[in-house]
């Protein structure tokens, strides 16, 4: 199995933006020496929920101070974006980092990010396909044209040209089963974001994998994105987890205001409509406490011990061979982020990468029933 961490930079009340941004970089300048596969950066802008507005730049920096890891995107928001700049940016970065890069994409979900682009948010489903179709073509193909709804270019080709195949290693996240259907006609991977019952995900995978072959594609195995807190006990590790995964409401809910119920009516997003619903609760004691209780249950969480069996699980559900992982969320103290993440390295990432029981890549096992039970909540949308 393949091992990565994510960067998700969360502002902090009284610290400088440059100051928080500083303590991520050292943390991501980490993971190669520690002995991870990969390090993955977001896409947010204008709130400071993940400052990280460009991916690519980012990336940019640590394929400079990198040799090993593959650097990848979760996700790029191809809507907000020029897709021809996107192309020469991921042709660049290939040459950077050696053929080092993946990319993930995605449509985003905040209104904010839209009207700050000025980008109708109604149009995002058609331009994500048409934008991605247009990147594929500006990677693979020499010379290109294309002509769409939202994109009339000329032929031209992108300089300088990739050194790799990196429109094969292209995944994508989605939540609606619409969104579903067009990853898996684009011949995309799937990204998963561990935000719902394991079942349902392994679930949505199956599905992904049925489309992915009915419109000729071989699916690959997903990258399981996750929040990981470890510690020598049990009750350690959960009191970090729920400390600092209960912060995480207050800073989805102010960047993406899921609680106000705008994005039922916001074309291609009605299948957000129940989680405006449940964010409106939260403001609730009782409903906070339950949501963070079963959020902390679908993350990973416990000793060493109970991590290795909570991912073995995992994958035997889902077929995942690439796991990826915050280890400092929620406004986590940098001094704490480190020790989580140094005590996954030294204690299960090595089993992780060698054990065969960790291969992965398997078709998932679990059952597909369209009815799956909840463990305690349903539609807690927690999105990177």
């Amino acid at each position: 199995m393949k091992v990565g961490m994510s960067m998700n930079m969360l502002t902090k009340p009284g610290r400088s933006d440059a100051s928080v941004l500083a303590d991520h970089l050292r943390l991501g300048e980490l993971a190669e020496p520690l002995g991870f596969d990969s390090l993955f950066a977001l896409e947010h802008h204008f709130t400071g929920y993940a400052m990280s507005p460009d991916p690519v730049q980012l990336l940019s920096y640590f394929a400079g101070k990198t040799r090993r890891i593959h650097l990848g995107t979760s996700v790029i928001v191809l809507p907000w974006h020029d897709p021809v700049r996107v192309a020469e940016q991921i042709a660049l970065l290939d040459i950077l980092c050696g053929g080092r890069c993946l990319f993930g994409f995605g449509r985003g979900a905040a209104s904010t990010e839209y009207a700050g682009f000025r980008i109708p948010m109604d149009e995002a489903r058609p331009r994500f396909v048409e934008a991605a179709q247009i990147v594929m073509k500006a990677l693979s193909e020499e010379s290109f044209e294309y002509k769409g709804k939202f994109f009339d270019i000329p032929r031209m080709s992108i300089r300088p040209r990739p050194i790799s195949h990196p429109e094969r290693r292209f995944f994508a996240s989605s939540v609606s089963p619409e969104s579903a259907e067009i990853m898996a006609r684009l011949g995309f991977g799937m990204l998963v974001i561990m935000q719902n019952e394991w079942n349902k995900a392994a679930a949505d995978i199956h599905r992904h994998r049925a489309l992915a072959i009915e419109m000729g594609h071989t699916p690959r195995p997903p990258v399981v994105s996750t929040n990981i807190s470890i510690a020598p006990t049990r009750a350690e590790a959960r009191d970090r987890a729920a400390e600092f995964l209960s912060r995480k409401w207050d800073s989805i809910d102010a960047h993406y205001k899921f609680s106000d119920g705008h994005l039922a009516g916001v074309k291609g997003y009605e299948a957000y409509a129940s989680v405006g619903k449940t964010y409106a609760k939260l403001k609730d004691d009782k409903h906070r406490a339950k949501a963070t209780d079963f959020y902390v249950s679908i993350q990973i969480t416990g000793t060493p011990e109970d991590c290795l069996e909570q991912i073995a699980e995992l994958t035997r559900l889902t077929g995942l061979d690439h796991l990826t992982a915050e280890f400092s969320f929620g406004g986590m103290p940098a001094e704490d982020a480190e020790v989580n993440l140094r005590l996954f390295a030294d204690q299960v990432m090595p089993t992780l990468q060698r054990d065969p029981a960790f291969r992965g890549g398997g078709e998932p096992q679990a059952p597909m029933p369209e009815d799956l039970p909840a463990k305690g909540a349903k539609d807690i949308f927690a999105p990177a």
